[in-house]
Formats: structure tokens, C-alpha cells, sequence
């Protein structure tokens, strides 16, 4: 997962759990803010009545002596009342509580915060009860709860897309470098030392230290590159002179039949050895750039080449090979590389096959670019030989002879023409070869 959705995942859900621990608390926060302003309000009633309260009520309180012993004073709509009531004499006085508790008024029951004050009036004890209806506040409440979440829910949304956005805009520095820095470099060479536009000091930072990384590496390629070339090439002379003594030595017709076999197999290891180091050199001088790559090369007219050069190996293996190429591909490029790249992919698909195996050889495009395939029915590979096949001095099969070079020098050959090599091989079933060549138009480019 890319960094900017771990980032953009990471503020939803803070912004979720802040979301839900307001939600949960929301309800204690408005009820006692409610309440605080409800008890503010009956402490301003009781206020007042016990202010006005004079002998006259009192004194109606005590005429009317109905078994209830109670005056009571009603809202026409039951959101308030007011109830004073007699104590016995060993009541608490100055007392003043707050509850929550659901009444009958009038035939109506309704929960009601109630303010209950015992006081002596007249050397009597007296209890005072003022309610307000928790109704309308209990509507109240739910309709903040219900605007506080779509409010938080509108915040949530409209900072979400914000973070988005802002996280795109501020990472893309970094993703340019990814993109031009290190996916679309195959080489040292080609790499863009062109400063990225950023307004973050660690990507100007990440930036300045790939660029100098990027350019010991390419020192260090260029040193190794030019070591192997340097080594190879004077390998060869001395390897041209013992060949030469050993030719001049055979021409010596006092040598036993045994001395005349071990010169003959020290000629055929220094061929194999001229052989090795030439195709080290081939890969060193690719990877140089040392090739020209102007000439237009005709795919099917090498395809139908390096059958014919390649029927004797066909017919001892008793191989049969479709070649269905519809298309009349041309691509720029070195003709000479391209003929050593399909050479060495259709000696593999010979070398690895099956007596009376099949070699199908097809292209076409795809996404339009154009690509050629070369599939067997050979032997195949496993997934951890498909990721060492391309490393040199490695081949698949031991029994089989060979340096281990013919695929190394496919993918530089490749790379230096902007082929991309995809293999696919199941074991006992058989190995394709994809060759998808890059767009014309993004090469002239």
C-alpha cells in the first residue's frame, strides 16, 4: 500500500475515533449544560417565591387544611409546576436538591427536573417542589446530538478530501523521484541528475543523496566495465599464442597418440575460454554503448534466417517449428544484436526441448506494442531458476553444455534496444519467451 493512502487511512480513522469519543460524550456535555442552565432557572423561581412569599399565602395554605396538605400551582401546558408542601417538625431545613423523576399533572405524566427546598416559615416546616418539564429539553437535546453529528460528519468528509489532496500535492516530489530516478533507470548512464521541485527539505535531501549515490555507482560501472574489457582483451593474446604452439606442436610427428589427445583438449578448453571471454567482451562493449544503433531490422526476415541455420540442430532432435509471424515488424536498432538475441533464444528453446518436441514462434501487438514469442515443450523451469536465468555463468540445466552467457548477453542485448524479456515456464511443460518491443513513438522521443 502506498504511503499517501496509509497516510490518508490514518487520518480517517483519528478523525473516526475523535468523531465517536465527541459522539459518546456529547450527550453528558449537553445534559449538563441543560441542566446547569434548568437548575439555574428554578434557583431564580425559588428565589422569587420565597421573596414574595408573605402570611396571607401561608395563611391559605393552612384554611384550606384538605387532606393533602399541599397547594399546588400548574402551567397550562404541564412544562412547570410549583408545590408547597407541609413537613413533619423534625425535617431538615435549608436543604436544597436537585432529581429527575416523572410526575402525574393533571391526568399527564411527564418526566420533570425538580428543585425540592425545605424551609421554617412561621416556626412551620415547609417543603417547596418547582419542576420543568425535561420534554422539550429531551427534543432539545436530540436535535444538537443530531446537528453536532452531521456537523462533524460534513468536517470529516470535507477534511478527508482536503488531506487528500493536500497528502497527493505534498508527496508528489516524492513519487516523481521514484518514477524518473530509479523505475526508468536500467543504468548508471541513463540516469536524470535534474534537480525535483520540492517544497519539502527531505525530499530536496532524498534527491541530492540519490544523485550523488547514483553517481559513485556509476564510477563504479564504469571502472568494472572497463576492467573486463581491459582483462578480456589481453587475455586473448596469450590465449592466440598457446593456441599457436599447440597447433605447431601437433605438427610434430614424434608425439605419441597419448600426448596428441592432451593437446587436442588443451586446444578445445582454450577455444571454449576464446569463446567465454568473447562473449564477456560482447556484453562490456553493449553495456558501453559501443554499437550503433541505426539500421532498420526486419524481425521475420532473422526469424526465417535462423531457421534455416539452425535445421541440422532441428532435425537431430526431430523438432518440429511453426513460425506464425503476420506481422511485418521493423524496428531501429543493430541488426547484428538482434541476430545474436533471437539466435541465442532459439538455440535454448532447441538445447532444452524434447526429442519430437514443438518450438512455436508467433508475435502480434498488445496495449499497441508489438511482441514476439517463442515458446518449447521442453524441460521448463522452476520459479527460482526463472529469477537466475538472466545472471551470468548461470544455466538452468548442468547436463546440458554451455557458459551460461547466452542469456546474459539476450538481456543486454535487450536492454540496449528497450526490449523488455518475459519468461513463463512451468517444469516438464515447456518455457516461453515474450519479447515486447517499446513504442516508436516513445523512442524517438
Amino acid at each position: 500500500m502506498k504511503i499517501k493512502h496509509q497516510l490518508t487511512i490514518f487520518n480517517a480513522i483519528t478523525r473516526s475515533l475523535v468523531i465517536l469519543i465527541l459522539w459518546l460524550m456529547l450527550p453528558v456535555l449537553v445534559e449538563r449544560v441543560v441542566y446547569k442552565h434548568i437548575n439555574k432557572s428554578l434557583l431564580e423561581k425559588k428565589q422569587k417565591f420565597i421573596e414574595h412569599l408573605d402570611k396571607e399565602e401561608i395563611n391559605d395554605f393552612i384554611i384550606r387544611k384538605d387532606t393533602t396538605e399541599t397547594y399546588a400551582s400548574f402551567s397550562t401546558l404541564h412544562s412547570e409546576f410549583l408545590q408547597l408542601s407541609r413537613l413533619p417538625k423534625n425535617s431538615e431545613l435549608d436543604k436544597t436538591v436537585f432529581i429527575n423523576e416523572s410526575r402525574i399533572i393533571e391526568g399527564e405524566q411527564d418526566d420533570y427536573r425538580i428543585l425540592q427546598y425545605q424551609f421554617l416559615y412561621g416556626k412551620l416546616r415547609y417543603q417547596l417542589e418547582i419542576g420543568s418539564s425535561l420534554g422539550e429539553i429531551e427534543e432539545l437535546t436530540f436535535i444538537i446530538k443530531l446537528f453536532v453529528l452531521i456537523v462533524l460528519m460534513i468536517t470529516m468528509i470535507v477534511t478527508f478530501l482536503i488531506d487528500t489532496f493536500y497528502i497527493e500535492y505534498l508527496l508528489k516530489p516524492f513519487y516523481k523521484i521514484i518514477d524518473t530516478k530509479i523505475r526508468r533507470v536500467n543504468e548508471p548512464d541513463t540516469f536524470d541528475h535534474t534537480p525535483i521541485n520540492s517544497h519539502s527539505a527531505d525530499f530536496q535531501e532524498l534527491d541530492v543523496v540519490l544523485n550523488q549515490m547514483m553517481n559513485r555507482i556509476s564510477d563504479l560501472f564504469k571502472k568494472e566495465k572497463q576492467f573486463i574489457a581491459n582483462v578480456s582483451h589481453e587475455l586473448l593474446t596469450p590465449i592466440a599464442l598457446l593456441k599457436n604452439k599447440f597447433e605447431n606442436l601437433l605438427q610434430n610427428d614424434s608425439l605419441d597418440d597419448n600426448a596428441v589427445d592432451k593437446i587436442a583438449g588443451s586446444l578445445k578448453t582454450l577455444d571454449m575460454l576464446k569463446k567465454v571471454i568473447n562473449n564477456l567482451l560482447l556484453i562490456s562493449r553493449i553495456e558501453n554503448h559501443q554499437y550503433e544503433s541505426k539500421e532498420i531490422v526486419n524481425l521475420q526476415e532473422i526469424v526465417n534466417d535462423l531457421h534455416e541455420d539452425l535445421q541440422d540442430r532441428i532435425d537431430e532432435k526431430r523438432i518440429i517449428v511453426n513460425i506464425d509471424i503476420r506481422h511485418n515488424y521493423e524496428l531501429v536498432g543493430n541488426k547484428t544484436l538482434i541476430h545474436i538475441l533471437l539466435y541465442n533464444l532459439m538455440v535454448n528453446a532447441i538445447k532444452y526441448n524434447k526429442n519430437n518436441g514443438l518450438i512455436t514462434i508467433v508475435d502480434g501487438f498488445s496495449h499497441s506494442n508489438y511482441f514476439l514469442s517463442i515458446s518449447d515443450t521442453g524441460i521448463g523451469m522452476t520459479e527460482n531458476q526463472i529469477e537466475n536465468i538472466f545472471n551470468r555463468f548461470t544455466r538452468s540445466n548442468s547436463t546440458e553444455d554451455g557458459h551460461g552467457l547466452g542469456l546474459a548477453i539476450a538481456e543486454s542485448i535487450a536492454l540496449f534496444h528497450h526490449i523488455i524479456i518475459e519468461v513463463t515456464s512451468e517444469p516438464n511443460e515447456g518455457t516461453i519467451f515474450l519479447l515486447r518491443f517499446a513504442n516508436k513513438e516513445k523512442l524517438k522521443k
